[in-house]
């Protein structure tokens, strides 16, 4: 995953535990990659949530129907869950395979620039 994000000419900014932010080619939309075990999940803003049955569309992509929450997503919004404090939260998504993430981070990036 790590690897094909960096194929991709996604830039890191800090990996902190378990989570590093990512910036898409050529803009400052900010994802993270989740690495836990052996399923890496790739996290979007909420705010795309309108694209995400469009997303999940593109073969070997898998999207999680709940929202992922992590205090380390500091470039997403908050919200209360589970604790009395709000926590930074976003969009989760699965990969088969690099073809997949590949395809995935091609789309996303077509959205953020409005193509």
């Amino acid at each position: 995953m790590v690897s094909c994000l960096q194929r991709l000419q996604c830039r890191t900014n800090f990996t902190i535990k378990n989570i590093t932010e990512y910036m898409l080619p050529d803009t400052k939309e900010a994802f993270y990659l989740h690495l836990d075990g052996k399923l890496p999940h790739l996290i979007i803003r909420p705010a795309f949530e309108v694209f995400s049955g469009e997303l999940a569309t593109i073969a070997g992509v898998h999207a999680k129907y709940d929202y992922f929450h992590n205090g380390q997503m500091t470039r997403f919004p908050k919200r209360l869950h589970k604790s009395l404090t709000e926590t930074h939260y976003g969009l989760a998504f699965s990969f088969d395979t690099a073809e997949a993430v590949k395809q995935f981070i091609e789309r996303l990036s077509a959205i953020v620039r409005g193509a």
